[in-house]
């Protein structure tokens, strides 16, 4: 069998495939809901339907990556959900009543939700030896995300929405092409069992209930903004091509600024807690400034802070979890993280965004963006400030520490 990632075709499939499938994603997150209100839904309906997405995924999740252990051939079940995906999105697209579309919805939520973790588990399956070149490889989706959002907001300018699903149908089919030319995927190794015993005694730690709280009240905004901030830039006069912009603006920076945070932020969790409440001071300016905007232009540039807003709090509270949370059980404490931040948030988003939206207007769901956010804020300076006491009293109590003995000042 030849040897995964030898040849530099397959590399050149492997980038090609990010592109295309994360291009894919950005035409659905982006332009879906401009193609529901160009069929006549309301944005209380576009919410709820939207809300499908991350109530489907806490299902799919879980069961595409026990298939992916049984058919052991990460590639095998990607083409499955890439498959079924693009059957299901002719349903989407064709479906002429409301119950046929939340139905078509649900099935397609269940192929296409889980695609961002089974695309980033198919590079690590090709290059398992050189974990350092993930990165290489994701940057061209990032790509892909940001290049194919300016490309399709003139292209469906120029033909119309209602056109959306030839584009969102033509990327899939190449991006399943890059997978097929890719070669076969040898397993290396089996992946070990995900630990649960014992971790309900660690996930009722003060400190790890406050970060998933807050977490919760800072990135439900964050998914009103992702469901409805198309609509609420046609709403003040923007075009498909502006929310394109939009989009490109907020993704080209943030390959920059992960890189930035992972290279100078320090991993001590005081400082990453304080680091929390700035980021979330931040989406309060943010939400602030999308709520006072009067031009797409303005909305547009606006974005340019999802940047460091969003991808600078998922990065830091990735590292949150892994100090406050024992080795052995890092792995489900990181799965909770996700589910609540990605999952339970998104559904809360896109329902309460969608009720705000629809009978007070985007200027006051954004509002009260602003003061879910200044919560989480206010949250997380107290908890960084409960860190500093206990490190201090710690520290000055010689014999009384039981935690690790280095300078992360984790509760553990």
């Amino acid at each position: 069998m030849q040897e995964n990632g030898s040849k530099p075709s397959s590399l050149t499939s492997l980038k090609a495939f990010n592109f295309l499938i994360y291009g894919t994603m950005v035409i659905f997150t982006s332009y879906f809901q401009l193609y529901l209100q160009d069929a006549g839904m309301n944005k209380l309906e576009i919410g709820s339907l939207m809300a499908l997405g991350p109530l489907i995924s806490l299902l799919a999740n879980p069961v595409w990556t026990f298939a992916s252990e049984r058919l052991r051939d990460t590639k095998r079940s990607l083409l499955l959900m890439m498959a079924g995906t693009l059957l299901l999105t002719q349903f989407v697209f064709h479906a002429d009543t409301f119950t046929m579309i939340y139905v078509a919805m649900m099935l397609f939520f269940f192929f296409q939700s889980p695609m961002f973790a089974q695309s980033n588990t198919l590079i690590l399956g090709y290059i398992p030896d050189q974990p350092h070149r993930f990165g290489a490889f994701r940057m061209w989706g990032s790509i892909g995300w940001a290049v194919t959002a300016v490309a399709a907001g003139l292209f469906l300018d120029r033909i119309g929405i209602s056109r959306l699903s030839f584009v969102f149908t033509g990327i899939l089919v190449l991006a399943i092409v890059s997978v097929l030319l890719l070669p076969p995927l040898k397993r290396t190794s089996e992946t070990p069992p995900m630990r649960l015993r014992g971790f309900g005694r660690f996930a009722v730690n003060r400190y790890f209930i406050a970060f998933i709280v807050l977490g919760m009240a800072v990135s439900v905004p964050t998914f009103m903004n992702n469901t409805f901030m198309s609509l609420y830039i046609t709403e003040l006069g923007g075009s498909k091509t502006v929310v394109g912009l939009a989009v490109f603006l907020s993704s080209i920076l943030e390959i920059g600024v992960l890189i930035l945070f992972n290279r100078y932020l320090r991993r001590k969790l005081s400082t990453l807690v304080g680091c929390l409440s700035l980021v979330s001071l931040l989406f309060v300016l943010r939400w602030q400034l999308m709520a006072n905007a009067t031009s797409p232009v303005e909305i547009a540039v606006i974005q340019i802070l999802h940047s460091i807003t969003f991808g600078g709090f998922f990065f830091v509270g990735t590292q949150v979890v892994r100090l406050l949370t024992p080795a052995p059980f890092r792995g489900p404490a990181q799965a909770l993280y996700t589910l609540t931040w990605s999952g339970i948030s998104g559904m809360l988003g896109s329902l309460a965004g969608g009720w705000l939206f629809q009978n007070f207007g985007g200027a006051a769901m954004y509002k009260i963006c602003v003061m879910l956010a200044l919560i989480g804020a206010a949250g997380f300076g107290i908890m960084w400030y409960w860190i500093r006491v206990q490190h201090h009293t710690q520290a000055g109590a010689a014999g009384t520490v039981t935690g690790p003995a280095d300078d992360d000042d984790s509760p553990f």
